[in-house]
């Protein structure tokens, strides 16, 4: 199975307006409520694809027991999230539909006690042992220690377990020097971290710090992947528009399921590009149109880099 993790899981709330104008009123013309947070958004996916997957994280109060709710009726997926006092955090996507942008807002997760910490690191020791590959993903919620992410990494490592980084900022930093095998950093997470806006040089760069891979997201741009192997860019062949929220945890989906089943960098790249594409075009995050999917998936453009 693959694991993920979601220190910072969340409610999440996908609201569609006509046009988006500070300062007025709006009628809300749609409403969408998912289990969310990245790592809990790239297990629905990989669940979607037909790969077993375990979510782990905290969960706590009304929030944290919805989250646990919806995440019961999906096939293919199995709850190990730690259960906390505070309660789990919401966050509100509002969609333009005349623009086709999106405005977020991010709850702050809850206050994670020492002993609630403990409690996880046991837990994720215990799933490592059956794990296949792990995603770590997304934002610290407060009492988590900033270099949380760079002790996950290395546990995975002596576990002898693939390990993927998703997140930003310092733990992001801490975590690439613990040397994981993937980091997927968007173009600002990937600026912040080198210095660079130039998207090849900051890429490379990234990896000389420590990532095995880097595959970084580039928004239209599509995915520049910098490994081992070699350098590629994926682009999928126009823009969609939509909600884009979610599609970054889409192509981490499509890396772990690419990993697992032993694909040429090349082809776990298109697969990325198009379920990244393919989730713009979906009502919220972790999920994606399956018909798009499809189709995006032979053409995307996969180049040298």
């Amino acid at each position: 199975m693959i694991l993920t993790v979601t220190l910072n899981t969340a409610l999440d709330l996908t609201y569609r307006v006509r046009s988006l104008r500070p300062h007025t009123s709006h009628r809300v013309a749609a409403v969408a409520e998912r289990p969310g947070g990245k790592g809990v958004n790239v297990a629905r996916v990989l669940a979607a694809l037909g790969h077993p997957v375990t979510v782990t994280g905290f969960a706590g109060g009304g929030t944290g027991r919805e989250i646990r709710d919806r995440l019961a009726g999906t096939p293919g997926l199995t709850d190990a999230l730690v259960p906390v006092a505070g309660a789990s955090r919401r966050t509100i996507a509002v969609v333009d539909e005349l623009s086709g942008d999106t405005t977020q807002l991010n709850e702050p997760g809850p206050q994670i006690a020492p002993g609630e910490w403990g409690a996880f690191l046991d837990r994720y020791g215990e799933l490592l042992a059956d794990a296949s590959a792990v995603a770590l993903c997304g934002s610290l919620p407060p009492g988590v220690p900033v270099g949380a992410y760079a002790n996950l990494v290395r546990t995975a490592r002596s576990a002898g377990v693939p390990v993927l980084l998703d997140t930003s900022g310092e733990p992001l930093r801490r975590g690439v020097a613990a040397r994981p095998d993937i980091i997927k950093p968007n173009a600002d997470e990937l600026a912040e971290l080198t210095g660079s806006h130039e998207p090849l040089r900051s890429t490379q760069d990234a990896r000389r710090r420590g990532a095995h891979a880097v595959v970084a997201s580039l928004g239209a741009g599509g995915l520049l992947a910098v490994t081992p192997e070699g350098r590629w860019r994926a682009v999928p062949p126009a823009r969609e528009l939509g909600n884009p929220t979610g599609a970054g945890d889409s192509a981490v989906a499509g890396l772990l399921s690419g990993l697992l089943e032993q694909l040429p960098w090349p082809d776990r790249l298109s697969r990325a590009a198009a379920l990244s594409a393919a989730t713009v075009r979906a009502p919220a995050a972790g999920e994606f149109d399956h018909a798009a999917y499809d189709k995006l998936l032979t053409r995307v453009s996969v180049t040298a880099a």
